[in-house]
Protein backbone atom coordinates (compact mmCIF):
# COMPACT_ATOMS: atom_id res chain seq x y z
CA UNK A 1 0.00 0.00 0.00
CA UNK A 2 2.83 2.36 0.90
CA UNK A 3 4.53 1.58 -2.42
CA UNK A 4 1.29 2.28 -4.32
CA UNK A 5 0.89 5.67 -2.63
CA UNK A 6 4.50 6.48 -3.54
CA UNK A 7 3.86 5.54 -7.19
CA UNK A 8 0.73 7.69 -7.32
CA UNK A 9 2.60 10.66 -5.86
CA UNK A 10 5.51 10.12 -8.23
CA UNK A 11 3.21 10.11 -11.28
CA UNK A 12 0.65 12.62 -10.01
CA UNK A 13 0.94 14.96 -12.99
CA UNK A 14 0.28 12.17 -15.45
CA UNK A 15 -2.71 10.96 -13.41
CA UNK A 16 -4.00 14.54 -13.22
CA UNK A 17 -3.79 14.75 -17.01
CA UNK A 18 -5.74 11.49 -17.33
CA UNK A 19 -8.41 12.77 -14.92
CA UNK A 20 -8.80 16.08 -16.77
CA UNK A 21 -8.95 14.30 -20.13
CA UNK A 22 -11.58 11.88 -18.79
CA UNK A 23 -13.56 14.80 -17.36
CA UNK A 24 -13.53 16.62 -20.71
CA UNK A 25 -14.50 13.36 -22.44
CA UNK A 26 -17.46 12.79 -20.06
CA UNK A 27 -18.76 16.33 -20.65
CA UNK A 28 -18.54 15.89 -24.43
CA UNK A 29 -20.33 12.53 -24.38
CA UNK A 30 -23.14 13.79 -22.10
CA UNK A 31 -23.77 16.86 -24.24
CA UNK A 32 -23.69 14.74 -27.43
CA UNK A 33 -26.15 12.18 -26.04
CA UNK A 34 -28.55 14.48 -24.15
CA UNK A 35 -28.35 17.55 -26.36
CA UNK A 36 -28.80 19.85 -23.38
CA UNK A 37 -26.53 21.56 -20.87
CA UNK A 38 -27.41 21.30 -17.19
CA UNK A 39 -25.51 20.99 -13.85
CA UNK A 40 -25.41 17.19 -14.15
CA UNK A 41 -23.27 17.51 -17.28
CA UNK A 42 -20.38 18.84 -15.18
CA UNK A 43 -20.42 16.35 -12.30
CA UNK A 44 -17.06 14.49 -12.04
CA UNK A 45 -18.15 10.95 -11.06
CA UNK A 46 -17.80 9.61 -14.62
CA UNK A 47 -14.25 10.97 -14.88
CA UNK A 48 -13.32 9.44 -11.51
CA UNK A 49 -14.80 6.10 -12.57
CA UNK A 50 -12.79 6.26 -15.81
CA UNK A 51 -9.61 7.03 -13.85
CA UNK A 52 -10.18 3.99 -11.62
CA UNK A 53 -10.94 1.69 -14.58
CA UNK A 54 -7.94 2.78 -16.65
CA UNK A 55 -5.83 2.45 -13.51
CA UNK A 56 -6.61 -1.27 -13.80
CA UNK A 57 -5.44 -1.14 -17.42
CA UNK A 58 -2.18 0.56 -16.39
CA UNK A 59 -1.50 -2.16 -13.82
CA UNK A 60 -2.15 -4.87 -16.43
CA UNK A 61 0.23 -3.19 -18.90
CA UNK A 62 2.95 -2.84 -16.25
CA UNK A 63 2.50 -6.52 -15.33
CA UNK A 64 3.09 -7.68 -18.91
CA UNK A 65 5.96 -5.23 -19.46
CA UNK A 66 7.82 -6.57 -16.41
CA UNK A 67 7.38 -10.15 -17.63
CA UNK A 68 8.05 -9.67 -21.36
CA UNK A 69 10.11 -6.50 -21.79
CA UNK A 70 13.08 -7.11 -19.49
CA UNK A 71 15.64 -5.78 -21.95
CA UNK A 72 16.54 -2.07 -21.85
CA UNK A 73 16.40 -2.02 -25.66
CA UNK A 74 13.02 -0.85 -26.96
CA UNK A 75 11.19 -3.43 -29.09
CA UNK A 76 8.16 -2.22 -31.06
CA UNK A 77 7.08 -5.80 -31.72
CA UNK A 78 6.99 -6.67 -28.03
CA UNK A 79 5.30 -3.37 -27.18
CA UNK A 80 2.46 -4.09 -29.65
CA UNK A 81 2.13 -7.61 -28.27
CA UNK A 82 1.93 -6.26 -24.71
CA UNK A 83 -0.59 -3.58 -25.73
CA UNK A 84 -2.87 -6.03 -27.56
CA UNK A 85 -2.89 -8.58 -24.76
CA UNK A 86 -3.37 -5.87 -22.13
CA UNK A 87 -6.45 -4.59 -23.98
CA UNK A 88 -7.93 -8.10 -24.10
CA UNK A 89 -7.32 -8.69 -20.39
CA UNK A 90 -8.64 -5.21 -19.54
CA UNK A 91 -11.89 -5.77 -21.49
CA UNK A 92 -12.29 -9.16 -19.83
CA UNK A 93 -11.79 -7.66 -16.35
CA UNK A 94 -14.25 -4.84 -17.06
CA UNK A 95 -16.91 -7.26 -18.37
CA UNK A 96 -16.51 -9.64 -15.44
CA UNK A 97 -16.64 -6.81 -12.90
CA UNK A 98 -19.67 -5.35 -14.73
CA UNK A 99 -21.37 -8.73 -14.65
CA UNK A 100 -20.67 -9.08 -10.91
CA UNK A 101 -22.14 -5.63 -10.18
CA UNK A 102 -25.19 -6.33 -12.36
CA UNK A 103 -25.76 -9.70 -10.67
CA UNK A 104 -25.48 -8.07 -7.22
CA UNK A 105 -28.20 -5.56 -8.11
CA UNK A 106 -30.32 -8.00 -10.12
CA UNK A 107 -29.79 -6.18 -13.44
CA UNK A 108 -28.08 -8.91 -15.47
CA UNK A 109 -30.74 -9.16 -18.17
CA UNK A 110 -30.96 -5.40 -18.62
CA UNK A 111 -27.22 -4.68 -18.55
CA UNK A 112 -26.02 -7.73 -20.44
CA UNK A 113 -28.29 -8.07 -23.41
CA UNK A 114 -26.65 -8.32 -26.81
CA UNK A 115 -26.85 -4.64 -27.72
CA UNK A 116 -25.63 -3.41 -24.34
CA UNK A 117 -22.82 -5.98 -24.27
CA UNK A 118 -21.52 -4.94 -27.72
CA UNK A 119 -21.75 -1.25 -26.86
CA UNK A 120 -19.94 -1.62 -23.51
CA UNK A 121 -17.25 -3.81 -25.09
CA UNK A 122 -16.66 -1.24 -27.83
CA UNK A 123 -16.56 1.55 -25.23
CA UNK A 124 -14.01 -0.35 -23.12
CA UNK A 125 -11.94 -1.11 -26.21
CA UNK A 126 -11.93 2.55 -27.28
CA UNK A 127 -11.05 3.78 -23.78
CA UNK A 128 -8.39 1.12 -23.44
CA UNK A 129 -6.82 2.11 -26.76
CA UNK A 130 -6.83 5.86 -25.96
CA UNK A 131 -5.67 5.71 -22.35
CA UNK A 132 -3.36 2.74 -22.93
CA UNK A 133 -1.62 4.73 -25.67
CA UNK A 134 -1.18 7.66 -23.29
CA UNK A 135 0.31 5.33 -20.68
CA UNK A 136 2.72 3.59 -23.04
CA UNK A 137 4.04 6.90 -24.37
CA UNK A 138 4.50 8.15 -20.81
CA UNK A 139 6.04 4.89 -19.59
CA UNK A 140 8.58 4.50 -22.40
CA UNK A 141 9.47 8.20 -22.28
CA UNK A 142 10.36 7.89 -18.58
CA UNK A 143 12.16 4.62 -19.18
CA UNK A 144 14.24 6.14 -21.98
CA UNK A 145 14.98 9.22 -19.84
CA UNK A 146 16.15 7.03 -16.97
CA UNK A 147 18.25 4.95 -19.35
CA UNK A 148 19.93 8.08 -20.73
CA UNK A 149 20.70 9.27 -17.19
CA UNK A 150 22.24 5.88 -16.39
CA UNK A 151 24.35 6.08 -19.54
CA UNK A 152 25.52 9.58 -18.62
CA UNK A 153 26.45 8.40 -15.12
CA UNK A 154 28.28 5.41 -16.58
CA UNK A 155 30.23 7.51 -19.09
CA UNK A 156 31.15 10.03 -16.38
CA UNK A 157 32.43 7.25 -14.12
CA UNK A 158 34.32 5.78 -17.07
CA UNK A 159 35.86 9.18 -17.86
CA UNK A 160 36.93 9.68 -14.25
CA UNK A 161 38.52 6.22 -14.22
CA UNK A 162 40.29 6.92 -17.52
CA UNK A 163 41.62 10.27 -16.27
CA UNK A 164 42.96 8.62 -13.12
CA UNK A 165 44.79 6.06 -15.27
CA UNK A 166 46.28 8.82 -17.42
CA UNK A 167 47.51 10.72 -14.36
CA UNK A 168 49.23 7.64 -12.98
CA UNK A 169 51.21 7.58 -16.23
CA UNK A 170 52.04 11.32 -16.24
CA UNK A 171 53.33 11.56 -12.66
CA UNK A 172 56.09 8.94 -13.08
CA UNK A 173 56.97 10.61 -16.39
CA UNK A 174 57.51 13.91 -14.54
CA UNK A 175 59.51 12.20 -11.78
CA UNK A 176 61.86 10.16 -13.97
CA UNK A 177 62.68 13.02 -16.35
CA UNK A 178 63.72 15.27 -13.48
CA UNK A 179 65.69 12.53 -11.75
CA UNK A 180 67.66 12.22 -14.98
CA UNK A 181 68.41 15.96 -14.81
CA UNK A 182 69.46 15.52 -11.17
CA UNK A 183 71.74 12.63 -12.11
CA UNK A 184 73.52 14.79 -14.70
CA UNK A 185 73.88 17.70 -12.27
CA UNK A 186 75.44 15.45 -9.64
CA UNK A 187 78.21 14.63 -12.09
CA UNK A 188 78.68 18.26 -13.17
CA UNK A 189 78.12 20.35 -10.02
CA UNK A 190 77.07 18.84 -6.69
CA UNK A 191 76.09 22.25 -5.26
CA UNK A 192 73.73 22.90 -8.15
CA UNK A 193 72.44 19.36 -7.69
CA UNK A 194 71.67 20.07 -4.03
CA UNK A 195 69.76 23.28 -4.86
CA UNK A 196 67.94 21.45 -7.65
CA UNK A 197 66.93 18.66 -5.28
CA UNK A 198 65.52 21.09 -2.69
CA UNK A 199 63.43 22.93 -5.27
CA UNK A 200 62.38 19.69 -6.89
CA UNK A 201 61.10 18.40 -3.54
CA UNK A 202 58.89 21.51 -3.16
CA UNK A 203 57.59 21.19 -6.71
CA UNK A 204 56.88 17.48 -6.46
CA UNK A 205 54.82 18.18 -3.36
CA UNK A 206 52.52 20.21 -5.64
CA UNK A 207 52.44 17.31 -8.10
CA UNK A 208 51.22 14.98 -5.35
CA UNK A 209 48.61 17.51 -4.19
CA UNK A 210 47.01 17.81 -7.63
CA UNK A 211 47.34 14.15 -8.59
CA UNK A 212 43.73 13.47 -7.55
CA UNK A 213 42.28 16.58 -9.23
CA UNK A 214 40.86 16.73 -12.74
CA UNK A 215 41.38 20.51 -12.98
CA UNK A 216 43.22 23.36 -11.27
CA UNK A 217 42.93 27.11 -11.72
CA UNK A 218 45.07 28.66 -14.45
CA UNK A 219 46.73 31.04 -11.96
CA UNK A 220 47.80 28.08 -9.82
CA UNK A 221 49.24 26.31 -12.83
CA UNK A 222 51.13 29.45 -13.91
CA UNK A 223 52.83 29.68 -10.53
CA UNK A 224 53.87 26.06 -10.82
CA UNK A 225 55.15 26.57 -14.38
CA UNK A 226 57.39 29.42 -13.22
CA UNK A 227 58.73 27.28 -10.37
CA UNK A 228 59.36 24.39 -12.70
CA UNK A 229 61.22 26.57 -15.19
CA UNK A 230 63.68 27.49 -12.44
CA UNK A 231 64.66 23.82 -12.37
CA UNK A 232 65.37 24.04 -16.11
CA UNK A 233 67.62 27.04 -15.53
CA UNK A 234 69.63 25.13 -12.92
CA UNK A 235 70.92 22.92 -15.72
CA UNK A 236 70.77 25.09 -18.83
CA UNK A 237 71.01 28.67 -17.60
CA UNK A 238 69.73 31.13 -20.22
CA UNK A 239 69.80 28.60 -23.06
CA UNK A 240 66.05 28.33 -22.57
CA UNK A 241 63.81 31.31 -21.92
CA UNK A 242 60.21 31.49 -20.75
CA UNK A 243 57.87 34.38 -21.47
CA UNK A 244 54.29 34.37 -20.11
CA UNK A 245 51.71 36.85 -21.36
CA UNK A 246 48.56 36.53 -19.27
CA UNK A 247 45.54 38.46 -20.54
CA UNK A 248 42.92 36.23 -18.97
CA UNK A 249 43.67 34.18 -15.86
CA UNK A 250 40.09 32.98 -15.39
CA UNK A 251 39.33 29.32 -15.95
CA UNK A 252 40.66 25.85 -15.29
CA UNK A 253 43.35 23.66 -16.78
CA UNK A 254 44.50 20.06 -16.47
CA UNK A 255 47.25 19.90 -13.80
CA UNK A 256 50.85 19.85 -15.12
CA UNK A 257 49.80 20.93 -18.61
CA UNK A 258 52.24 23.85 -18.86
CA UNK A 259 55.04 21.88 -17.19
CA UNK A 260 54.67 19.12 -19.75
CA UNK A 261 54.71 21.54 -22.70
CA UNK A 262 57.78 23.37 -21.33
CA UNK A 263 59.49 20.05 -20.79
CA UNK A 264 58.56 18.98 -24.32
CA UNK A 265 60.20 22.09 -25.82
CA UNK A 266 63.39 21.53 -23.81
CA UNK A 267 63.53 17.83 -24.55
CA UNK A 268 63.32 18.19 -28.33
CA UNK A 269 65.19 21.45 -28.99
CA UNK A 270 68.81 22.43 -28.47
CA UNK A 271 69.18 25.81 -26.82
CA UNK A 272 72.35 27.84 -26.32
CA UNK A 273 73.08 31.23 -24.81
CA UNK A 274 73.77 32.59 -28.32
CA UNK A 275 70.71 30.91 -29.87
CA UNK A 276 68.19 30.29 -27.05
CA UNK A 277 64.96 28.36 -27.34
CA UNK A 278 62.23 30.85 -26.45
CA UNK A 279 59.05 29.39 -25.00
CA UNK A 280 56.06 31.73 -25.11
CA UNK A 281 52.85 31.17 -23.17
CA UNK A 282 49.97 33.38 -24.28
CA UNK A 283 46.69 33.22 -22.35
CA UNK A 284 43.73 34.94 -23.95
CA UNK A 285 40.57 32.85 -24.18
CA UNK A 286 42.72 29.79 -24.89
CA UNK A 287 46.29 28.96 -23.92
CA UNK A 288 48.79 29.03 -26.74
CA UNK A 289 52.28 27.66 -26.05
CA UNK A 290 54.80 28.05 -28.85
CA UNK A 291 58.57 27.95 -29.31
CA UNK A 292 61.17 28.30 -32.02
CA UNK A 293 62.50 25.01 -33.36
CA UNK A 294 66.13 23.90 -33.20
CA UNK A 295 65.87 20.15 -33.07
CA UNK A 296 68.56 18.15 -31.30
CA UNK A 297 70.50 16.06 -33.76
CA UNK A 298 71.23 13.12 -31.51
CA UNK A 299 68.09 13.19 -29.38
CA UNK A 300 66.54 9.87 -28.50
CA UNK A 301 63.30 9.00 -30.20
CA UNK A 302 60.35 9.52 -27.87
CA UNK A 303 57.01 7.77 -27.84
CA UNK A 304 55.04 10.97 -27.31
CA UNK A 305 53.01 9.18 -24.64
CA UNK A 306 52.88 12.16 -22.26
CA UNK A 307 51.50 14.50 -24.94
CA UNK A 308 49.03 11.87 -26.12
CA UNK A 309 47.85 11.37 -22.55
CA UNK A 310 47.33 15.11 -22.20
CA UNK A 311 45.30 15.19 -25.41
CA UNK A 312 43.19 12.32 -24.12
CA UNK A 313 42.46 14.12 -20.84
CA UNK A 314 41.28 17.25 -22.65
CA UNK A 315 39.15 15.10 -24.95
CA UNK A 316 37.38 13.73 -21.87
CA UNK A 317 37.11 17.05 -20.03
CA UNK A 318 36.40 19.56 -22.78
CA UNK A 319 34.41 19.81 -25.99
CA UNK A 320 37.34 21.61 -27.62
CA UNK A 321 40.34 19.46 -28.55
CA UNK A 322 44.02 20.35 -28.33
CA UNK A 323 45.35 21.83 -31.59
CA UNK A 324 48.97 21.29 -32.68
CA UNK A 325 50.76 23.19 -35.45
CA UNK A 326 54.34 22.51 -36.52
CA UNK A 327 56.64 23.99 -39.14
CA UNK A 328 60.38 24.03 -39.76
CA UNK A 329 60.84 27.09 -37.57
CA UNK A 330 58.11 26.91 -34.91
CA UNK A 331 56.02 24.55 -32.86
CA UNK A 332 52.76 25.64 -31.23
CA UNK A 333 50.02 23.95 -29.27
CA UNK A 334 46.67 25.48 -28.30
CA UNK A 335 45.01 24.31 -25.10
CA UNK A 336 41.33 25.11 -24.40
CA UNK A 337 40.57 26.91 -21.14
CA UNK A 338 37.78 25.18 -19.24
CA UNK A 339 35.54 27.85 -17.72
CA UNK A 340 33.43 25.70 -15.41
CA UNK A 341 34.73 23.12 -12.99
CA UNK A 342 34.15 19.65 -14.42
CA UNK A 343 32.04 17.21 -12.41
Amino acid sequence: MKNLVHKIRQNRYFLLFILLFAYAQSIYIRISVRGVVNPYIFTPEAAIATLVSVGVLFLVIVFFIKHWQKSTVFSAKKMLKIFALSLMVYILIMQISGLAIAWAFGNVERNFNRETFVLSTFSDLLNGFIYGSFFLVYYYYNKNKKHQEQLATYHQALSESRITQLKTQLNPHFLFNNLNVLDQLIEEDKYKASDFLNEFADIYRYVLQVSDKELVSISEELDFANQYFKLIQHKYGNAYQLNIENKNANGFIVPLTLQLLIENAVQHNLGTVENPVCIHVNIDGNICVYNNVNLKRNSKATSGRALNNLKEQYRLLSQNPIEIQQSENAFSITIPLIHTSWK
